[in-house]
């Protein structure tokens, strides 16, 4: 074994990378009972991962020079347990700055890093999607729900969680496809605004608004949410925080709160992770969501006190986007030859790492999705939790 694999097995203690080449030969990193198998197609390219992992790995899955022998979820539960050894301080700190770098997010950029992700062909996402094209985490209220019951069920609690009242203006940030904007408009006597930065996104969320015969109540416009004027009576945001940037937390909060009536509500429904601020993976960043960040809730917690808000309720979704995230990769996968024809055989590649890594960061890396309830005034909802609660789904 080479210096560097030495220094590499040293720390890796929770678990074993068995390593297998074309020739035959094995290597083994890592000590302990859990085990994973894999197999490179030559020494030197293992030897080239090895000098930056955190991006190389995925890389040179993507390029076809390694794969999983039994499955790939498996190798990602040992690489991702073992991860956080693997980075210098002088790495670490680098990578943090280039990070902050990168989240600045300009109005110009911020609306170029959402057409990267977002603007890729649309039959793609209803190919692993559930029919309503809810892109952010499902809430399993029963673990056997399909994963449509479960988004719809996440709609439920949301709109819970708003107390809407009758009448009520509501404005959904980072609207997507207008799923959620959809169903509010649909289940309860209100009037949306979506907003969001994708043309695809945009277009497809005022086709539904058409076809559902709501579009004279739902209104999706191309926006970005600092330019969006109110007040609005609710206001929701659904995976588009991880979009923000940590620069432009304050402008965030700060912005809720200006478009907020007095007797609003507001709930942010976000990515997070349970660790201490860091630079998220530099190969998400790179090729799957430039500009984007998943904040520590220390992060999220700073500028929001100094906004004038109220947090009037926290809750943490464990495992339910790894619940999520799970369907969607099954989806993708029956579908993968589909998908193949449009985008390529790389593509499909990339995106399968893409959804297993995240699976694996939810189920072992210490990511969850914070639901952040939010008001300008102390007494605008009940005393208690018991309103949230319901037997019922709404679909």
């Amino acid at each position: 074994m080479t210096p560097v694999l030495r220094w590499l097995s040293r720390r890796f203690t929770e678990g074993r990378l068995v390593i297998r080449f074309d020739d035959g030969q094995e290597c083994t990193i890592g000590s302990g009972p859990r085990a994973a198998r894999l197999r490179f197609n030559d020494r030197a390219t293992l030897h080239w991962v090895l000098r930056d992992p955190q991006m190389r790995f995925p890389e040179a899955y993507v390029e076809g020079h390694w794969e999983p022998e039994d499955d790939l979820l498996s190798v990602l539960e040992v690489a991702m347990r073992n991860s956080s050894h693997l980075l210098s301080r002088r790495t670490r700190a680098l990578r943090v700055l280039r990070a902050r770098l990168g989240e600045l997010n300009s109005a110009v950029s911020a609306k170029r890093n959402i057409q990267h992700h977002y603007d890729i062909d649309t039959p793609v996402y209803r190919l692993f999607l559930d029919q309503d094209l809810h892109y952010s985490c499902a809430y399993f209220e029963q673990p056997e729900l399909s994963l449509e019951a479960a988004q719809q069920a996440k709609c439920a609690l949301i709109a819970r969680k708003l107390d809407l009242r009758p009448g009520a203006h509501v404005l959904d940030i980072g609207c997507g496809w207008g799923s959620n904007a959809l169903y509010l408009a649909h289940h309860f006597d209100v009037e949306v605004t979506g907003v969001t930065l994708s043309e695809n996104q945009c277009a497809i969320a005022r086709e539904r608004a058409e076809a559902a015969g709501l579009a004279d109540r739902v209104h999706f416009r191309l926006e970005d949410y600092r330019q969006t004027q109110g007040p609005f009576d609710a206001i929701v945001s659904i995976g588009m925080f991880e979009h923000v940037g940590r620069p432009q937390y304050p402008v965030f909060f700060q912005r809720v709160h200006e478009l907020l009536t007095d007797d609003g509500v507001a709930l942010l429904h976000t990515i997070g992770s349970r660790h201490p601020p860091d630079q998220g993976s530099p190969w998400i960043r790179k090729y799957i969501f430039p500009g984007g960040q998943i904040p520590a809730a220390s992060e999220i917690m700073s500028p929001l006190e100094k906004s004038g808000l109220w947090m009037t309720d926290l809750e943490v979704l464990r495992l339910h986007y790894a619940r999520t995230l799970s369907h969607w990769h099954a989806r993708f996968q029956q579908n993968r030859a589909a998908i193949a024809e449009i985008m390529g055989e790389r593509f499909c590649r990339m995106w399968r790492f893409y959804l297993q890594a995240s699976e694996a960061t939810f189920r072992w890396g210490g990511l969850a999705v914070f639901q952040l309830q939010l008001a300008r005034t102390v007494d605008r909802l009940p005393l208690t939790r018991n309103y949230l609660f319901s037997d019922t789904v709404l679909g």
